[in-house]
């Protein structure tokens, strides 16, 4: 059976401390649409499983996919992030922007560690130029600009 309707709606983010990562996030663009007061967290597979989280969007469209920032209270976060790319799961979640290098320099004035400079693969024959960096907690993000 095939899926036609099927659509991503949101990325899960553990974090360590909401209030920082929220601010994070901010700082790239998204905004607050859902927040989770902190409770009970059933069906996750914890017990007792109790966080608190928040749920960001970019732009304004109300079936965009949604970034999850979830901070475990009880059992509290603990580990870290993959230690690099090549760990089987989830590497890294890629956004588009427009003027990559603009967004590039503005978010090392600020501060945030980059895991290369911005390169151009060439993907598929097209234009593409993209890089990584790394969240608050070490969750790694990705930045992709499309050229004609």
């Amino acid at each position: 059976m095939t899926w036609k309707n099927l659509q991503l709606y949101h990325v899960n983010v553990n974090c360590r401390d909401l209030d920082r990562s929220l601010a994070f996030y901010e700082m790239l663009g998204f905004e607050e649409a859902i927040d989770i007061a902190e409770g009970d967290m059933p069906g996750l597979g914890l017990t007792p499983g109790r966080g608190r989280a928040k749920l960001l969007r970019l732009g304004s469209d109300p079936r965009g996919t949604l970034i999850d920032l979830l901070e475990w209270k009880d059992p509290p976060a603990h580990g870290d992030p993959y230690p690099d790319l090549a760990h089987v799961g989830i590497g890294r979640i890629c956004m588009r922007v427009k003027n990559l290098d603009a967004m590039v320099a503005y978010l090392k004035s600020e501060g945030v560690r980059f895991v290369d400079e911005p390169v151009m693969p060439g993907l598929a024959g097209g234009k593409q130029k993209f890089c990584c960096f790394y969240d608050p907690d070490g969750t790694v993000l990705e930045l992709m600009e499309f050229y004609r």
